[in-house]
C-alpha cells in the first residue's frame, strides 16, 4: 500500500509539471475528451494494479522500466483518478460560464447595428468566434430554453408554450448543466436560464429544474417594486407583453440584472478553485424594457429610426405568418410612441451590456479567463418593427429566428473571427460538452461546433429548423421553417394554411416571398423534404394551453 501511495504521489508531481502542456494542447485539439480526466474509478484502478504489478523482467514486454513521456501521463492520470481530484486534476477541467440574455435580437455593435452601444459583447466577439447565423428552434421562451438545455428539439421535449414542463414528455433528460454535474463540475445558476415569466417570475425559481444545479440564487431588484411607474401606451396589454419601458431612478446595482452580475461575481470568487458550469441569466431586455436612465440618455429620440419597409410588403405574405399576439402593425401606435420603445429597448441593451462587462471583468481579475469557456446566447431574436410593424417574437422571419451566440474557448484558432455557417442552438450542447471532455447523450439533435471554433470559415452545409404553434381561430395551426445557406422556407399546416420561399441571395430582408413561383417550385419541393425527421407539420396531440403560445 505505500508503494502505491509513492507511485501516487510521483505521478502527481509529473502531472503537475506537464498540466500546462496539456491544458494548451487539449484547448487546440480538444484531447481532453481522448483524456477523459474523469476515467472511471475502477478502471484507473486496474491501470494503475496493472503498472505496479509489472515485474522489472517483463520492462523489454512493452512496458517501460522507467515511466517517462506518454506512459507518464497515462499512468499519471490513472493514479490521480484513484481518489478525489487533486488540485491539479481539478484546475485541469475547463470551466464553462454561460450567458443568457432575453429577448435579444441581433441588435449589438459586433452584428454591424448602427446605434446600439455594446462594447462589452463586442469584446466578447472579438476574442472568440461570433456566430453571424446562428439559429433558435422554436422563438418563445420557455420552448426555446428547453431545446437548448437538453438538445432535444422541440417535437421531443414537447414543449410549445408558456406553461410545459419538458420533463412531463422527456423525465429522464440530461440537461446540459446536469451532465456537468453528474460529472463532479459544481453548477449553479443566477437568474433566468431556464423560463421564468417576466416580470411575474423574477425572484423566484420560475420553471427551473433543481436537478441541473448545486447552487441557484434569483435576486429581486427595485425594478419589480417600480412596475407602477412603467409606461405602457396599450394599457389592455400586460406590461409583459407590451411595449412598456422605464428610465429607472438608483443604480445598475439596485436593479434585477445589476443583482445577478453582483451574484455571479461573488460565485466566481467562491468556487475559482474548482471547476465550474455558472449559467448567469439576465431578464432584459425583454418587456418591460427597464434600465437606469442613464442609459436611456445614450440614445436621444431624434435620430432613431424606424425599420424602413417598402409599400406591399405584407401583401404575399400568409396572414398566419404574423404573430396572434401582434395581430394590428406597430400595435397602432404613433411614430413618436414606437421610437420611444426602440430608445427604451436600446437603453436596456446597453444596460445588460455593462453587467456582461462586469461578469467578464471579474473572469480576468481572478485569473480564470484562460481556461472557462464563454458561451453568450440569446433564447431567440426579436422584431424591432420590420414587415410593416412586426414587434418582438414568435414569427419565422429572419429576425425571430436568428439570435446572437458568441463563443470564447480558451485558446481556439479561430477566436477573433467570425463565422458564417449556419447553425442551430441544439448545437450548442454537443459544442459545450465536447470541449470539455464529456460525452452528452445518444440522442442530442445537434452536432459539436469545435471544427468552426478552430476554423470559422470551415465549409459547414448547415441547415437549421425553426417552428411556432399558434394559437389559431379554436383550430391550432404549426409553422415551421427550414433555412439553408441561401433559402428559407416556410409553411404553415404543411402549406395548407401558406408558404413563404425567400432568396437570401438577393432578398436577405425576405421581402420577396417566391413560394408560388412556378421557377421556384423545384427548389421548394427540395427544401421541404428536409423536414422529414426534423419537424412534423401536425399539431402535437400532447398537452398545451393555447393562451400560453
Amino acid at each position: 500500500m505505500r508503494a502505491a501511495e509513492r507511485w501516487r504521489s510521483r505521478w502527481c508531481c509529473a502531472f503537475r509539471r506537464a498540466e500546462p502542456l496539456i491544458q494548451a494542447r487539449a484547448r487546440e485539439r480538444s484531447l481532453l475528451s481522448f483524456l477523459r480526466i474523469d476515467l472511471a474509478h475502477h478502471a484507473a484502478r486496474d491501470l494503475l494494479g496493472v503498472v505496479l504489478s509489472v515485474p522489472r523482467t517483463h520492462a523489454r514486454r512493452g512496458f517501460p522500466r522507467r515511466v517517462s513521456g506518454p506512459w507518464s501521463l497515462v499512468f499519471g492520470l490513472a493514479a490521480i483518478a484513484l481518489g478525489p481530484f487533486s488540485g491539479a486534476a481539478e484546475s485541469a477541467r475547463p470551466n464553462v460560464l454561460f450567458i443568457a440574455i432575453d429577448d435579444l435580437a441581433r441588435s449589438l455593435g459586433c452584428y454591424g447595428h448602427p446605434v446600439v452601444q455594446s462594447p462589452h459583447i463586442d469584446r466578447l466577439a472579438r476574442s472568440g468566434v461570433r456566430f453571424e447565423r446562428a439559429y433558435n428552434q422554436i422563438p418563445l421562451c420557455n420552448p426555446s430554453r428547453a431545446s437548448l438545455l437538453t438538445g432535444l428539439r422541440p417535437d421531443v421535449t414537447r414543449v410549445y408554450d408558456l406553461a410545459q414542463r419538458f420533463r412531463e414528455a422527456v423525465p429522464d433528460a440530461v440537461t446540459l448543466p446536469q451532465l456537468f454535474r453528474q460529472a463532479g463540475w459544481w453548477t449553479g445558476r443566477v437568474g433566468k436560464i431556464f423560463h421564468y415569466g417576466v416580470p411575474g417570475g423574477i425572484g423566484t425559481n420560475g420553471l427551473d429544474d433543481p436537478v441541473s444545479w448545486d447552487e441557484v440564487v434569483n435576486p429581486k431588484g427595485r425594478d419589480v417594486a417600480d412596475q407602477k411607474l412603467i409606461t405602457n401606451p396599450t394599457p389592455e396589454r400586460p406590461i409583459s407583453a407590451a411595449l412598456s419601458w422605464l428610465a429607472a431612478e438608483g443604480a445598475d446595482e439596485e436593479q434585477t440584472d445589476g443583482m445577478i452580475a453582483t451574484a455571479a461575481i461573488a460565485l466566481l470568487e467562491k468556487h475559482r478553485d474548482r471547476a465550474f458550469f455558472l449559467g448567469v441569466g439576465f431578464f432584459r431586455p425583454h418587456t418591460p424594457y427597464v434600465a437606469p436612465k442613464r442609459y436611456f440618455e445614450r440614445y436621444p429620440l431624434e435620430p432613431i429610426r424606424l425599420p424602413d419597409t417598402p409599400a406591399g410588403d405584407r401583401d404575399d405574405i400568409p396572414a398566419i405568418a404574423f404573430a396572434h399576439n401582434n395581430p394590428v402593425p406597430n400595435y397602432g401606435l404613433d411614430e413618436l410612441t414606437l421610437k420611444r420603445a426602440l430608445q427604451a429597448y436600446y437603453a436596456s441593451v446597453s444596460f445588460v451590456d455593462a453587467q456582461v462587462g462586469r461578469v467578464l471583468a471579474a473572469l480576468e481579475r481572478l485569473g480564470l479567463a484562460e481556461r472557462t469557456l464563454v458561451v453568450l446566447w440569446s433564447d431567440h431574436g426579436y422584431h424591432l418593427g420590420e414587415h410593416g410593424g412586426v414587434w418582438q417574437k414568435r414569427s419565422l422571419f429572419e429576425e425571430s429566428a436568428g439570435a446572437p451566440l458568441i463563443i470564447r474557448a480558451p485558446g481556439a484558432a479561430g477566436n477573433g473571427r467570425p463565422c458564417p455557417a449556419v447553425v442551430e442552438f441544439v448545437d450548442i450542447y454537443p459544442t459545450v460538452a465536447e470541449w470539455c471532455g464529456l460525452r452528452g447523450p445518444a440522442n442530442l439533435a445537434g452536432r459539436s461546433l469545435l471544427p468552426l471554433l478552430r476554423a470559422p470559415a470551415t465549409r459547414w452545409d448547415g441547415v437549421a429548423f425553426t417552428q411556432i404553434l399558434r394559437p389559431g381561430d379554436g383550430r391550432p395551426v404549426m409553422g415551421r421553417s427550414v433555412r439553408t445557406d441561401r433559402w428559407r422556407y416556410t409553411e404553415w399546416a404543411g402549406g395548407e394554411a401558406g408558404a413563404e420561399l425567400y432568396d437570401h441571395a438577393r432578398d436577405p430582408r425576405e421581402i420577396t416571398n417566391l413560394a408560388a413561383d412556378p421557377a421556384h417550385a423545384a427548389t421548394r419541393r427540395a427544401l421541404r423534404q428536409l423536414f422529414n425527421g426534423k419537424v412534423d407539420a401536425g399539431v402535437p396531440s400532447t398537452p398545451f394551453m393555447p393562451a400560453q403560445l
